[in-house]
């Protein structure tokens, strides 16, 4: 298959490397090699649904677009679960590279693979059954719900692939291969946006199109991981022996990934209770203007979870290490490098907020909702950055409740209630605030929780010394 080789030998230069460098490179470079790759994988993981959004947007209509945002809910849960074994693995492989202990690390590859097969096939058999009813919950109205149901039909019954798709890319950085796992990333964004206007307009298959296009090139990439885990000379690789489910590991990677599973289930509940309550105070156009919204928005985030994912394993293997001096340096370098990405979020939602919106409609009422439900989201963009790494420098080191807690903060303790009070005053626009708010008061807790940890662990590295 070309489009597996290809890149199987574009990572045999890579295929050789040691994850032993992530205690001995100076931590700036490594920063770079790790968190550019991830960046980019992350941002071509967002432009997936960008691509899928724009031509359903101009070629299907306003309510297909309004259907496809109906379905977020749907995917931040499914996400939940790719994430809570996915993340989860990655962490532990990097403490256990960290500690040398090789033989672990491999056993959590394989048990891997087989928490994604028997999640993603029960995700696939409980949402199928109750799909109309789940998408009519998560915000749908009698007009979008069969543009909805269209594109979750298909992501459901490959939803297996999806799910081994994100937790083996995950692995991949881990295990030293952050450039491949970026250029696989890339090639099934430019597969999916080859793909959907055959499937969207040649073929005139509609939303259902967007979606068979996605699934086909997630499903390439996996192949081309797999092949990739299947080289004997990785230092961990497929064989024999290492999926059956070890009690232990299945534990400790649940553990871990609880905090970006409970973050992802929070997302799903929170875009539930938004979708429906833009779908209250603005129809139709506020619930698509809203997914223009998330989707903008979502492209900075995901550069900031590039720069997660490119510290975690740093952070990781250095902790194991005992090497803490460099555990801090990546935590400053991440957020600083975060907090210039969100800034730069905020501008953008400043001065131009129609011209990203044009590129979903040319509806000009949708587009001026989305511009000024942009301007509002991003009031507090500046401090979120810093608030991201915060969370996940937590999950990096083991700290699974402090990342569990930052997490849930937001969502739970601040941005539930908002949605729920603030429309009652202010109308659509106490939706869009809700948003900000959350943010403002989550980063106070997580800066006063990150000041706490550093000085806790310094005082007893002083007692030691």
């Amino acid at each position: 298959m070309v489009f597996p080789s290809f890149f199987i030998t574009l990572a045999s230069d890579m295929a050789q490397r040691v994850p032993t460098e992530l205690g001995e490179k100076p931590i700036g470079i490594l920063l770079m090699n790790y968190a550019l790759p991830a960046i980019m994988a992350m941002v071509a993981s967002s432009l997936y649904n960008i691509v899928d959004r724009a031509f359903i947007g101009h070629y299907v209509g306003t309510l297909a677009l309004g259907g496809l945002t109906a379905t977020f809910p749907f995917m931040n849960l499914g996400a939940a679960f790719g994430a809570m074994v996915g993340v989860g693995a990655c962490t532990v492989i990097s403490v256990r590279l960290g500690q040398k202990d090789y033989a672990t690390a491999q056993n959590v590859l394989g048990n891997t693979i087989t928490l994604n097969l028997i999640l993603g096939t029960l995700f696939t058999i409980v949402c199928l059954t109750f799909l109309d009813p789940i998408l009519q919950i998560f915000g749908a109205s009698d007009t979008t719900l069969p543009y909805a149901r269209e594109y979750m039909q298909i992501v459901l019954v490959f939803n297996v692939i999806s799910h081994s798709y994100l937790g083996l890319n995950a692995i991949m950085r881990a295990a030293g291969h952050p450039i491949t796992a970026m250029a696989l990333t890339l090639c099934g964004v430019m597969v999916n946006a080859a793909l959907d206007p055959l499937f969207i307009i040649v073929l005139d298959m509609g939303i259902r199109g967007a979606a068979i296009a996605t699934i086909i090139s997630q499903s390439l990439a996996l192949v081309a991981i797999l092949l990739l885990f299947s080289r004997k000379s990785e230092l961990l690789h497929l064989r024999r022996g290492i999926y059956k489910l070890k009690a232990s590991i299945v534990r400790q990677t649940l553990a871990i990934g609880m905090s970006p599973f409970l973050m992802n289930s929070c997302a799903c509940l929170v875009v539930l209770l938004l979708n429906r309550s833009m779908q209250e105070y603005g129809g139709d156009n506020a619930l698509a203007a809203y997914g223009i919204v998330n989707s903008i928005a979502f492209v900075f985030i995901m550069i900031v979870m590039g720069l997660n994912q490119g510290m975690q394993p740093i952070a990781g293997y250095n902790w194991g290490a005992h090497q803490n001096d460099r555990v801090w340096q990546v935590l400053r370098y991440t957020m600083t490098a975060a907090t210039a990405v969100t800034i730069i979020g905020f501008l953008t939602g400043m001065i131009i907020p129609e011209m990203p919106a044009r590129i979903f409609t040319n509806d000009e009422q949708i587009i001026s909702m989305a511009a000024h439900g942009f301007r509002i989201c991003v009031l507090i963009f500046p401090l979120v950055g810093g608030q991201i790494v915060v969370s996940h420098f937590f999950q990096s080191i083991g700290h699974a409740g402090k990342s569990i807690f930052l997490s849930l903060s937001r969502q739970l303790i601040f941005l539930i209630p908002g949605i729920l009070i603030l429309p009652k005053y202010l109308g659509l626009d106490g939706v869009w605030y809700s948003m900000p708010f959350a943010d403002a008061m989550s980063c106070i807790i997580a800066a006063t929780l990150l000041w706490w940890q550093v000085r806790h662990i310094r005082s007893k590295e002083e007692s030691k010394a």
